[in-house]
């Protein structure tokens, strides 16, 4: 197997590929999370939201592999951003993990009416606590990063955004760069739609891969872009990590970035407003 590679953010060491379990439930997450794990996948992605943490513990305790071999994600729901709900969030999410520490713990949204300092200041006492390892966020614009980063002060280890090859994410990740914060794509197949264009069928084509391979394997490429896909089947969860092995080169990219870069598909009416750079 093509190793799968890490990011190092503020002390964090997180493996590139991960597994997303949005929308995965009972026996098919805890049976997926496992059978992904013996394949080879260290980076374990979940939420509070998902209503599946209790089926993803179950399924790392079912893979054998000790704890502390596996990156484990939670995230805390933008109504629980005040201290003491923050807190009673990753308590039960620990619960229902069977674990007493996750590797990153996410403010899932940013909220309106949110006390961001607050909420990071809790992020900060939770990890000395070592509860969490490192905290991030996700769904964060450069505005948002830069209120957290620069005027609050806060240690922030990764960015986790929608991201994929129909979406231009550069004034995010071009922010995050120049701090040192990670950015976690997902949604990083683009909700299946990547079949549509045919150009980018060429490029797989020419490979003998799939459209989604490519689209995965040109995120990976990127300096400190990690991507979490959701994968139940082991034929999914097979290609991803086989996508690690396709040697994309700049004729693959050039027709890439001339694909339309303005498809945002997870929207929400809480979302805040995108595409601000300052």
């Amino acid at each position: 197997m093509i190793p799968i590679g890490t990011i190092g953010s503020h002390g964090m060491a997180m493996p590139k590929l991960g597994l997303g379990t949005w929308k995965m439930l009972g026996a098919e997450c805890e049976a997926s999370v496992a059978r992904a794990i013996t394949l080879g996948y260290r980076h374990i992605d979940t939420a509070a939201m998902y209503d599946n943490e209790d089926a993803v513990g179950a399924g790392i305790a079912a893979s054998g592999l000790p704890r502390g071999d596996i990156f484990l994600t939670t995230k805390v729901w933008h109504e629980n951003l005040a201290p003491d709900a923050m807190r009673r969030s990753i308590e039960t999410s620990l619960g229902k993990l069977k674990t007493g520490y996750v590797d990153l713990f996410l403010i899932h949204w940013p909220s309106p009416s949110m006390n961001l300092k607050a909420a990071l200041e809790t992020m900060a006492n939770l990890k000395a606590e070592g509860l969490i390892r490192n905290a991030g966020v996700a769904n964060f614009t450069v505005p948002l990063l830069r209120q957290a980063v620069e005027t609050i002060g806060a240690d922030i280890a990764c960015n986790q955004i929608e991201y994929h090859l129909l979406l231009d994410q550069s004034l995010v990740l071009d922010y995050a760069r120049s701090q040192g914060i990670a950015i976690i794509a997902y949604c990083p197949l683009a909700q299946g739609r990547l079949a549509d264009y045919s150009d980018l069928a060429g490029i797989a084509a020419k490979h003998g891969v799939t459209t989604a391979q490519v689209a995965l394997k040109y995120l990976l490429d990127q300096e400190g872009v990690a991507a979490i896909p959701k994968a139940a089947r082991e034929e999914s969860q097979r290609a991803n990590l086989a996508a690690l092995a396709i040697p994309l080169d700049d004729e693959d990219r050039a027709v890439i970035a001339a694909l339309p870069k303005n498809h945002r598909f997870i929207n929400p009416s809480f979302a805040p407003e995108w595409d601000r750079a300052a």
